[in-house]
């Protein structure tokens, strides 16, 4: 059966939308394992816009979906016409989008609220027991949505003032190494660091292919796999 995932993006950027590296291994892992990536992400402007090369901000505006496209290759949709209903599971790869666009976190910390048609569909696949997974930073829109209600097991690494942040909002945080991912079965979400670290690509792979593994391994089984770790 061909199992559909979403992927959530926020950009085109580490330090502005999605994180590149992470967002094309999820791709690439999914497909490996027979699945249809479904890119997503909210229209809208970019709450900052940076220049990469120079890492400073640049005065201009650009909007989530229509760059996060460049990474789907122009097949992406509007996340607020995608429900639970179409998708076996749910992907939010990082990078400071994710903090920026798909929630507040970047300036609220603890206090992020979480993007609305985001936050909707994340609770949508909760509480249908459909498996979300997190990468890098993106643990904390994962935590503005559901820690308070769910307390999460989830892992940003094992950066302490970003972990006592998620902690804050209900999170039971895990340090974790980058080529692991840790997995929440009671909630069925798996997490992995990523670029937390300052990592070499094929470390960073080796995690999100762990956790594209544990999310389809959910999907397939129905009940999860294995232990939070």
């Amino acid at each position: 059966m061909n199992r559909k995932v979403g992927v959530i993006l926020s950009g085109c950027g580490f330090l502005d939308g999605s994180e590149i590296h992470e967002a094309v291994l999820t791709l690439l892992c999914l497909d490996e394992l027979g699945a249809t990536a479904v890119c997503m992400a909210p229209r809208g402007p970019q709450q900052q816009v940076v220049d990469h090369e120079r890492s400073a901000p640049h005065g201009e505006s650009r909007d989530i979906l229509r760059e996060s496209a460049r990474i789907a290759r122009g097949r992406i949709q509007d996340i607020a016409r995608v429900t639970a209903q179409q998708l076996d599971a749910v992907v939010l790869p990082g990078g400071y989008g994710a903090a920026k666009n798909l929630s507040d976190f970047a300036t609220k910390g603890a206090e992020a609220k979480p993007h609305a048609d985001v936050a909707r569909l994340l609770r949508e696949m909760h509480a249908a027991k459909k498996p979300i997974g997190a990468i890098c930073i993106a643990p904390a829109v994962v935590a503005a949505t559901l820690g308070r209600q769910v307390q999460p097991t989830l892992t940003i690494g094992d950066d302490v003032g970003t972990a006592r942040a998620l902690t804050a909002m209900g999170v039971v945080h895990r340090t974790c190494p980058v080529t692991e991912c840790v997995i929440d079965t009671k909630n069925r979400i798996v997490s992995s660091p990523a670029y937390m670290f300052d990592a070499r690509v094929r470390d960073v792979a080796a995690g999100i292919r762990k956790l594209v593994a544990a999310l389809m391994t959910m999907v397939e089984e129905g009940t999860g796999t294995g232990a939070a770790r």
